[in-house]
């Protein structure tokens, strides 16, 4: 079981600016092999017909699959470890599964109307964002040994 301090809006922010230079990698990995299956034409929405939904598809699906991953992994993506935060359930143990891809869902929610469902926690009693308590997980700040 981990136990540690719920973490604010300040850490999440910058845990979330170092992964998303991982993930600008990854996409950058994925257009690549996506520019390599189409013979290096331009994936356009006028020039690619439903081949544009299937790569924005696949570009959501390695996003939601880096955070998913790491989540039930170990807790933690990299901005998260660099940060000294990890993912638990609100018992204190490891995610699984079922609650990374529910978080993972929630936190769009959550992220995409200015951040207000991340902002949230400063109103709640127990320091939880919208997607923490809809998930039933929580953020913690790991407290050095």
């Amino acid at each position: 079981m981990i136990t540690g301090s719920s973490t604010g809006f300040g850490r999440r922010f910058a845990a979330l600016i170092y992964d998303a230079f991982l993930l600008a990698a990854l996409l950058i990995i994925y257009t690549f092999l996506a520019l390599v299956f189409t013979g290096g034409h331009a994936i356009m929405r006028d020039t690619a017909g439903p081949w544009y939904y299937v790569y924005c598809a696949g570009e959501c699906a390695v996003v939601a699959a880096y955070f998913i991953l790491n989540w039930v992994r170990s807790g933690q993506t990299l901005g998260m470890r660099a940060w000294q935060l990890r993912t638990v359930s609100d018992s204190g143990k490891p995610l699984r599964m079922r609650a990374a891809v529910l978080r993972c869902l929630c936190a769009v929610i959550a992220w995409t109307p200015a951040a207000l469902g991340v902002l949230w926690l400063y109103v709640d009693p127990e320091r939880l964002a919208i997607h923490d308590r809809l998930s039933n997980t929580r953020v913690v700040r790991l407290s050095r040994p």
